[in-house]
């Protein structure tokens, strides 16, 4: 299997996001794709995936002439695409989520034959050699790493067992923790030895060395170079992707930081929710604490339960020694805190919306003027100096959140929190499918964030990131905050074995 694409071009507005981009895939083979964010990566995948109309493309399937004009059309051709936000439904069974893009079986042409969905759903995990997923569980009940082998096996149903198929993946494993990765990682190599090409869209470099034998780098719309993988080293991928060496990108301690303050800005007591079993700790202004843990140890609702996302069911908060009683999201921005959620693209942003109302969101009254009509020219003036603050890639505060990168759609989210003058900040994976040069960017915001006094609170996965930046680190397990540990105690080692303390 061969698909050859030359000549990719594409232009937003008058603006080329994509230049002459060309691509080999080969059956048998992973080839890598990277490139900061605004490199053109996402667009080239619009293209292969027939969502946007190219300006130009030709494409070339085991050496026929084939046109991509729809989604129903790159289907056909056996191209499937795997994005880093998955398109669950979490009240549905797993099996029906298997069939969320494919025909049902029926019977009669009318009733649905769920015999045979769950057979064929059954079919489809199996030859990716997963056998640990209950089909008839909701997919609510899914882990991140599950739910992606749940989508990557949907391509099967319906497939000629015998057609090899195209893999095209956006970051699959950015939500993953590393166990959840590494099965990731086998199914790829199954697919791989099952005669598919896969295109693997990622920003984790080692990631790259372990699943790929090319890796492909696109620069400003541009493909600049494609290599082989053992002839190449993550130095020289960033050289590529940013042009200049990775000692020549900006350090993210240059940031002047202010020693935090000795009284707690923050004070949480005995918090509970219905997601959320127990969390006590204090953090103080221009601190960043760290929230490390598994995957459903309760980090992202322990931040849930600060914002007035869950219902409080017992424990206090106080901020700035004033008791918050169950106050509604709306509520804690208009007190100062900030918040940036795990899934911004479904929970933090409007992606048909322009990148200036994105910016100034929950901030709207601040632009009204008499009956309720809003000044739109104050509105435009403070989300353009909020673009520069944050160094946004756009054509302009106009631009639709959409039409971004995911490094960019992040910087939006990091402008709306700068615009609230936040003294208090909620981080929960800040930096998930971020290139490595925006990744230094928001390494800066939140530094300065601090540095002007705001408390932080941070959820990663990245180990290296908590211990870089923080410096306590509270641990979750269970749904529950266990311990507090300085950042100058521990190694990615040592916060391991916290991690999985009576996880065995």
């Amino acid at each position: 299997m061969h698909l050859k694409i030359r000549r990719a071009s594409k232009a937003y507005a008058g603006v080329p996001a994509l230049i002459d981009a060309a691509l080999d895939l080969y059956g048998g083979e992973v080839l890598g794709l990277v490139g900061e964010n605004g490199a053109g990566k996402s667009t080239l995948i619009k293209l292969l995936a027939g969502l946007e109309a190219p300006d130009s493309l030709e494409a070339r399937l085991n050496g026929a002439r084939v046109t991509i004009p729809d989604s129903a059309a790159a289907r056909r051709l056996g191209l499937r695409f795997i994005h880093q936000e998955l398109a669950i439904v979490p009240a549905l069974t797993v099996a029906e989520n298997l069939f969320l893009n494919n025909p049902l079986p029926r019977l009669g042409g009318v009733f649905v034959n769920r015999a045979a969905l769950y057979t064929l759903a059954d079919e489809a995990l199996r030859r990716l050699g997963i056998e640990h997923i209950d089909l008839r569980q909701r997919a609510a009940l899914l882990s991140p790493g599950d739910a992606m082998l749940v989508k990557i096996a949907s391509a099967f149903i319906g497939a000629d067992e015998q057609q090899p198929l195209i893999y095209i993946m956006d970051e699959p494993s950015a939500a993953l923790n590393q166990a959840e990765a590494e099965l990731l990682y086998a199914v790829i190599e199954r697919l791989r030895a099952r005669g598919c090409a896969l295109l693997v869209v990622t920003h984790r470099l080692h990631e790259l060395f372990r699943i790929a034998q090319r890796v492909t780098v696109m620069r400003d719309g541009r493909v600049v170079t494609t290599q082989k993988i053992t002839e190449t080293s993550a130095e020289a991928l960033i050289q590529a992707m940013t042009g200049a060496n990775a000692s020549q990108l900006p350090a993210t301690e240059q940031v002047k930081t202010v020693p935090p303050a000795e009284r707690p800005l923050l004070r949480v007591r005995g918090l509970r929710t219905d997601a959320l079993v127990s969390a006590s700790f204090e953090l103080r202004a221009g601190e960043i604490v760290g929230v490390a843990g598994l995957a459903g140890a309760g980090r992202s609702q322990l931040l849930g339960a600060l914002m007035g996302i869950d219902k409080r069911r017992a424990g206090g908060i106080e901020l700035a020694s004033e008791a918050l009683q169950n106050p509604a999201p709306a509520d804690c921005w208009a007190r100062g805190i900030a918040y940036l959620p795990e899934e911004r693209r479904s929970q933090g942003l409007l992606l048909g919306g322009r990148v200036s109302h994105n910016m100034t969101l929950p901030h709207l009254s601040r632009f009204r003027r008499w009956l309720a009509m809003m000044d739109r020219r104050a509105e435009d003036r403070r989300s353009q100096q909020l673009s520069h603050s944050v160094q946004l890639r756009a054509t302009g505060i106009q631009q639709r959140l959409r039409e971004l990168s995911g490094g960019n759609q992040q910087k939006v989210m990091f402008a709306r929190a700068i615009l609230a003058k936040p003294r208090l900040v909620l981080l929960d994976e800040p930096t998930r499918g971020v290139d490595v040069g925006a990744k230094r960017d928001i390494y800066r915001l939140i530094r300065e964030l601090a540095a002007d006094g705001a408390g932080i609170l941070l959820v990663s996965s990245e180990l290296d990131e908590l211990l870089a930046l923080c410096g306590r680190i509270l641990i979750m397990r269970e749904r529950r905050l266990v311990d507090e540990v300085p950042t100058a105690d521990l190694d990615e080692r040592a916060l391991l074995s916290l991690m999985f303390a009576g996880a065995a």
